[in-house]
């Protein structure tokens, strides 16, 4: 069975990128364009990872993870937080990776490869 990534990012371009480079490398995938969808969107799906955008409408980044994160369903899903956002590093100390906008998408994958294989 194929491993689900959640992708959440209010920007529709990088979603579909995003999307169709994790479907193109065989993972399932759903998204959220911030962060009041995108816990819905765990608590339905339970994705096995999540790349996470600091900057969205509704709930910034840190506060969905931090909500995500006290649920016992959901805190152990690993994240990689991609942002365009400086100090990206400290925004989410327990995120397994951290990557600058733009990113290098073969970096990206090898994240997720080396997090959920």
């Amino acid at each position: 069975m194929a491993k689900k990534i959640l992708v959440v990012d209010d920007d529709p371009h990088i979603v579909d990128y995003l999307v169709t480079l994790f479907q193109d490398n065989g993972y399932e995938t759903c998204s959220a364009s911030d962060g009041d969808v995108a816990l819905a969107t765990m608590k339905a799906e339970k994705p096995d990872l999540v790349t996470l955008d600091l900057e969205m409408p509704n709930e910034w980044g840190p506060r969905f993870y931090r909500k995500f994160s006290q649920d016992e369903a959901l805190k152990e899903t690993p994240v990689i937080v991609i942002s365009g956002l400086s100090g990206i590093h400290l925004a989410i100390r327990k995120a397994v990776a951290t990557v600058n906008k733009p990113f290098d998408p073969d970096q990206v994958l090898k994240i997720v490869k080396d997090t959920i294989g």
